[in-house]
């Protein structure tokens, strides 16, 4: 079946009519190996491979760090936008994470990823106020919402 310029909406969006879906295109190029090139319209071009742990080049972007690197972005802004939301002043935020990568029924999947956040606020701020907005970030992360994997937030917060 042929669309064209369909919007496609759950049964719960099209009774409140606000809710839209979005497509976010991205395009990939092979350039030897297990190496290439990702690509979406006005940004700018990612060397990508496969990890050295599956014969892939080194230095490259890989699939399973942007993989990671998405669900850590992703929980940064929704952190960020519920924190302005609630006037939660901000000073900084910092994170790293780490997906684990492992071998479950056959076949390799991330089972667990863990961002650490590390979260300056004014001190002012209660700490329940931040660790409350950092599990409705977790809650409501979207990427997160589209795994399977588990993800963990374990903070550290530094009140000014």
């Amino acid at each position: 079946m042929k669309q064209t310029g369909a919007v496609t909406m759950g049964s719960g969006e099209q009774a409140k009519g606000k809710f839209r879906t979005f497509t976010y295109k991205t395009g990939t190029s092979w350039t030897e190996g297990k190496s290439g090139t990702l690509s979406s319209e006005g940004k700018p071009v990612l060397k990508i491979s496969s990890p050295p742990e599956f014969r892939g080049e080194p230095g490259m972007w890989t699939p399973e760090d942007m993989f990671v690197g998405a669900v850590e972005v992703c929980h940064m802004a929704t952190f960020l936008s519920f924190a302005a939301k609630k006037q939660v002043p901000i000073i900084s935020y910092k994170s790293h994470a780490n997906g684990v990568l492992e071998y479950v029924d056959g076949d390799y999947r991330f089972t667990r990823i863990v961002i650490f956040p590390t979260i300056v606020v004014a001190g002012s701020t209660s700490e329940n106020e931040v660790h409350a907005t950092l599990r409705e970030a977790q809650r409501h992360c979207l990427v997160t919402n589209s795994i399977a994997s588990i993800v963990e937030v374990n903070p550290t917060l530094i009140m000014e």
